[in-house]
């Protein structure tokens, strides 16, 4: 070999070497980081669960990841882990989650990054529940970047203030029944909304009703600025109560449950008589009415059937499942189903815009596996599944998406339709007129064939039950001004329908 060649070759080698070397030890530099939080904030050691999020939105990467658009993020599960003592998290920490990809492929560089702690283990939100710790934004500046970027969690979100005006109050209780169950004091609260007439007419007492939002929301969202103006016959006005579902797992959907406690339960015999001495409510059942959606259909729906007698009626709006044959297209009791695939091997959606998916099962599972308590899917398995080891078991293999027949059979204490077909013989009578669920035909999170199968079900049982199926409604659009009027209106028309009968037996 000509000798000028060979040092060539050997030159090009080494280059190449260097080259592919300093590329390797860039990238790991990249995706290594540090955090460490300050006594001042928490002074004790923390076992709990830190996160590093990621995005280049512009807003605070802690106030992600969101559903439709996940920032990338990992977390790590930490023990006793000191103020003031550096973490290191990279592609080789040991129990390392990421999401979407391994730490070490992502390529981070422009991206800002905030670290966050969990401290609060009751709340199921990350970078916005109260008392959690976070720390500054900062920008990474890529590859040539010549130390590894470290993030000091120096700040605690706030307290949410409770804003009580003459018209909103806020109503906490301590729960017996919930404290015993947690082993440590767990309240029940509300926003309660006072009608125009509560003030000038101090001996009145009032029908009420029971809010539930859906899934994220609470009983803080989407307050009045104003007393309601209510013009309804025969002068009926309302108590209004906007629950807060939250708990530490997600929604509990104030469905009693092995990991959440008996929520139903405390609700109906703890709040619900508290509630009515203090804001005058009427103390009958058909004086109290439900509704709610989304997570806050499927609640207001299962405290219907479930305490037939202690309410009048619900009005749901897009429930999560009620029926279980077709959990978001996922019929969990057939044999061999999975939760990321179907019967053709194709991946599950599990929501679209119009006909078109735009998310699918097995990424938004996983992104739930990172984030840890507080995610959708998790939060149906704190209430439907049997708790085992500390935690509620999982109805599908995290990693293949196959699903436990074990666990699913459990979930039928749980399925609406199949409680109602199996017993309605002796929930007939007391359900009488009291059901009335809506739902879009074009459901943003395929919610509709579940309810269709609740709507053939009630029909073959003959029931009184309304179940309406509207064309070209989706999960948003469904709750029309018009279907909010209209449901306002049936309420009062079961309320009177009351007072008519009070009156006729005095």
């Amino acid at each position: 070999m000509n000798p000028r060649f060979r040092y060539s070759l050997l030159l090009l080698i080494v280059t190449f070497v260097m080259l592919y070397g300093f590329s390797r030890e860039s990238v790991a530099a990249e995706n290594h980081f540090q955090v460490r939080f300050l006594k001042s904030i928490h002074p004790e050691p923390f076992t709990g669960r830190v996160y590093l999020i990621f995005n280049k939105s512009g807003r605070e990467p802690r106030l992600g990841p969101s559903w439709f658009q996940p920032e990338s993020f990992i977390a790590c599960d930490v023990t006793n882990w000191q103020p003031g003592e550096p973490l290191a998290l990279g592609p080789e920490t040991k129990g390392l989650l990421s999401y979407p990809k391994p730490l070490a492929e992502m390529d981070l560089a422009g991206y800002h990054a905030q670290a966050v702690a969990r401290f609060n283990t009751t709340d199921p939100k990350i970078g916005t529940a109260p008392g959690n710790g976070f720390s500054q934004a900062q920008q990474l500046i890529g590859a040539l970047r010549s130390s590894i970027p470290s993030f000091t969690i120096d700040q605690l979100v706030p307290e949410k203030p409770f804003h009580e005006t003459e018209w909103i109050k806020h109503f906490k209780i301590r729960s017996p029944l919930l404290s015993k169950f947690h082993g440590q004091d767990t309240s029940l609260e509300a926003s309660v909304i006072l009608p125009q007439s509560y003030y000038q007419q101090p001996q009145r007492k009032y029908p009420v009703i029971y809010s539930i939002p859906g899934f994220g929301g609470d009983h803080q969202r989407g307050l009045p600025q104003a007393p309601i103006a209510e013009q309804n016959a025969g002068g009926v006005e309302f108590i209004r109560v906007l629950l807060n579902p939250q708990c530490r797992w997600g929604h509990h959907v104030f469905a009693d449950s092995a990991t959440n406690g008996p929520v139903g339960k405390a609700l109906t015999t703890e709040l619900i008589p508290e509630l009515e001495k203090t804001f005058r409510a009427i103390p009958h059942s058909r004086a109290r009415f439900l509704t709610g959606h989304s997570s806050g259909g499927w609640s207001s729906l299962w405290l219907q059937v479930t305490y037939p007698t202690v309410f009048g009626g619900t009005w749901s709006t897009a429930p999560d499942p009620v029926d279980f044959r077709d959990f978001q297209q996922i019929n969990i009791y057939e044999p061999g189903s999975n939760v990321y695939r179907d019967a053709k091997n194709q991946l599950r959606p599990i929501a679209r815009r119009g006909n078109q998916p735009i998310l699918w099962f097995e990424p938004f599972a996983k992104m739930e596996q990172v984030l840890g308590p507080g995610g959708q899917l998790r939060s149906f398995e704190a209430v439907f599944s049997p708790r085992g080891d500390g935690e509620p078991l999982k109805l599908y293999d995290w990693e293949t998406g196959a699903i436990n027949a074990e666990v699913a059979e459990a979930w039928k204490a749980y399925d609406i339709r199949l409680i109602l077909e199996s017993n309605w013989k002796q929930l007939a009578p007391e359900l009488a007129g009291k059901i009335h669920v809506f739902m879009g035909d074009q459901d943003t999170f395929y919610l509709n064939g579940a309810t269709e199968l609740l709507k053939q079900t009630l029909d073959k049982l003959d029931a009184d039950a309304v179940v309406e199926i509207h064309q070209g409604k989706d999960h948003s659009s469904l709750l029309t001004r018009e279907l909010m009027l209209r449901i306002r209106a049936e309420m009062v028309q079961a309320f009177l329908k009351y007072q008519a009968e009070m009156r006729g037996a005095e």
